[in-house]
């Protein structure tokens, strides 16, 4: 009987061991915990008319009947669909446009003119030049057939990082076209065909997928 416990206790022993390793980050301290590691970024990627139209073609294979269910795409060509729709508004204010992901988010820059803007932002616009970089970043999704958003997290002008609260000031005044209903006050639209069901972003790439239903 002896050994049989002996075996016993080692047993519950080794288990008890094994259970302390899985959730270790609940009972180590700090400094010992594992952390997850994040997707490194993608590199900037230009926004140009050649990666607005591997977009459009992409968006054309996906509404074949016996087409593909999901297309694969780079930030700079989803980036350079989404600006040639917002550069009616935007206009000769912004330029050298990119774009990149950052884990589960786009990231998306440009210069742009402050004229107009610097009056509106209080005492941060006293720190800020006549043509400054704006650096946007936040995740993408499909608010309703035809229509997606990019939903701004964080935003920067310059090395300025900005007050959530400010976000939405900031996107009504580099983009003052129409906001159609239902667009987030922190977001960006992005004018899709109706049969896009959903857009991811992950594993450096912007996934579309054919709404099924």
């Amino acid at each position: 009987m002896g050994c049989i416990a002996r075996l016993g206790c080692l047993f519950v022993l080794v288990i008890a061991c094994i259970a302390g390793w899985f959730t270790r980050d609940r009972w180590l301290p700090e400094r010992f915990r594992t952390r997850p590691v994040a997707a490194p970024a993608t590199a900037w990627q230009p926004v140009t008319q050649e990666g607005a139209d591997r977009t459009k073609a992409a968006l054309v294979r996906l509404n074949q009947t016996r087409g593909p269910v999901f297309q694969n795409l780079t930030a700079g060509d989803v980036a350079s669909f989404a600006f040639a729709e917002l550069g009616r508004s935007l206009g000769a204010s912004t330029d050298s446009l990119a774009a990149r992901i950052d884990g589960d988010r786009m990231t998306m820059r440009a210069v742009v003119r402050l004229a107009e803007l610097k009056g509106k932002l209080g005492p941060l616009g006293g720190m800020l030049g006549d043509r400054e970089t704006v650096e946007m970043s936040g995740t993408v999704q499909v608010i309703k057939p035809g229509l997606a958003a990019l939903s701004v997290q964080t935003a920067k002008i310059g090395r300025i990082a900005l007050p959530q609260g400010m976000i939405p000031r900031l996107l009504r005044e580099i983009d003052k076209g129409r906001r159609p209903e239902g667009l987030p006050d922190n977001a960006l639209a992005l004018q899709v065909p109706a049969y896009v069901g959903d857009i991811r972003i992950g594993n450096g790439k912007v996934t579309l997928y054919k709404n099924m239903q």
